[in-house]
């Protein structure tokens, strides 16, 4: 079963995710009102989720999601960061973090569902269509990077193809029908080229080329 802990400063958010989450079998296993709160709780229960919003009295979301999930964190937890603002300067930063996806708080209770269970399986949420956006806009705020050229010769000709596509906020699908694959192939693709640069998920995979110059704003 898949669980989470909710951090929110609004406890009728928290009570209305939890609602929806237990009537889909994902297990609310704790709550917390800040982000200093919410780190503490999810370091002792180890959650498969963190569904952290940014804007909060008792710590932001953002110190709290790199203290979870930041890239120096040896055992990190993925992080959903649930916002009110969309392109939300706060997403930046999340997503440079170590955020693994990013949700409206007014997304539909089917979508909040499907996000938890895809970054608690390690997809993250680079095709949801405000994820497309913060990647859109997270590219063009970046200061141009050299191109590191021994990160780039990790990857072959075809995986540089899908990874170009997946900085752009393509799905699966939508990669596979650019390049003539299959979607399984595609996932295939991914996920070895995930273990190559050692990212987590795929909006982590994402950061990771844009921090090397890989890759370039669509």
């Amino acid at each position: 079963m898949t669980t989470v802990v909710l951090v929110d400063d609004q406890a009728v958010v928290r009570a209305g995710f939890e609602v929806i989450l237990r009537s889909e079998g994902i297990e609310v296993v704790g709550q917390a009102a800040g982000g200093v709160e919410g780190v503490r709780i999810a370091r002792e229960l180890r959650p498969d989720v963190v569904c952290m919003d940014v804007r909060m009295p008792g710590g932001d979301g953002i110190t709290a999601t790199r203290a979870l999930a930041g890239p120096d964190v040896a055992d990190p937890i993925p992080v959903l960061v649930v916002t009110t603002f969309d392109l939300d300067d706060y997403v930046f930063g999340a997503l440079e973090a170590g955020a693994s996806g990013f949700l409206l708080k007014d997304a539909d209770p089917d979508v909040l569902v499907d996000a938890v269970r895809r970054v608690a399986s390690g997809e993250g949420l680079v095709d949801q269509s405000l994820t497309r956006r913060v990647l859109r806009e997270f590219a063009t705020r970046r200061a141009a990077t050299p191109r590191d050229v021994a990160a780039a010769r990790l990857l072959t000709a075809r995986e540089h193809d899908i990874l170009g596509l997946l900085c752009r906020g393509s799905s699966n699908a939508e990669i596979a029908a650019a390049l003539h694959l299959e979607a399984s192939t595609v996932k295939t693709h991914l996920s070895r080229i995930m273990t190559k640069t050692d990212s987590r998920d795929r909006v982590q995979l994402v950061v990771w080329a844009y921090s090397r110059g890989i890759a370039e704003p669509a």
